[in-house]
């Protein structure tokens, strides 16, 4: 298969990815021969060989593993922490076009770079009693999907109590009919709050404090 990636692009991610502090594991689960599996098999292979601080596992969706992280759609990755600890952050289907930057914005994060979170947010998820999953649905070409993700992503490294998920809504038109898709970024919190469009972090926190 042709490189996802030209020389180019290969450059500016390097480059974006050389302050990396931690190393981290992709597990990538797949499942025969489903949509976009061999592309974001292909996709995480290529941005690993332009860091030494990322491995790619792959696992099979009947794997233990895929139980563990509660994995049900191919293909799937969350991203675990140097200490193999898997902290909330997920990805359902290929994060291209667009969603590149989500994807590299978590790959950071998770690494230990500082995404400037307000100390009074923590200050407000530390008040959560109860496991918080927020999806956020999106397109390859929506511009405006991938701060919603890094606010999912971001709050879930936050507080071991929140998990975040991009969902790529065309890969995965079941569910994201169930949650009466029809523009994006739309953000579901706890399978019953609504968010449409890029909120900003103060949106995603009255909608959490509202479950909690």
């Amino acid at each position: 298969m042709e490189k996802l990636l030209n020389e180019d692009v290969s450059k500016q991610i390097k480059d974006y990815l050389s302050p990396m502090k931690n190393n981290i594991t992709l597990v990538l689960f797949t499942e025969g021969d489903c949509q976009t599996c061999k592309e974001t098999q292909q996709l995480l292979l290529e941005v690993s060989q332009l860091s030494d601080k990322i491995t790619v596992v792959e696992k099979d969706l009947k794997s233990p593993e895929a139980k563990e992280y509660d994995i049900s759609l191919t293909p799937s990755f969350v991203i675990l922490n140097d200490e193999g600890v898997y902290q909330g952050v997920k990805f359902n289907g290929i994060p291209a076009g667009h969603e590149i930057n989500s994807f590299l914005s978590a790959l950071m994060d998770m690494s230990g770079h500082d995404f400037g979170f307000d100390p009074s947010v923590k200050a407000r998820l530390d008040k959560l009693t109860r496991k918080i999953n927020i999806k956020v649905f999106v397109t390859l070409s929506c511009p405006h999907c991938p701060p919603a993700v890094s606010n999912a992503h971001r709050l879930a490294m936050s507080h071991p109590m929140i998990e975040g998920e991009m969902i790529e809504a065309q890969t995965f038109p079941e569910i994201s009919n169930q949650f009466n898709v029809s523009g994006v970024p739309k953000i579901i919190i706890d399978g019953t709050r609504e968010l449409v469009g890029n909120q900003p972090i103060e949106a995603f926190l009255k909608e959490i404090e509202a479950l909690a």
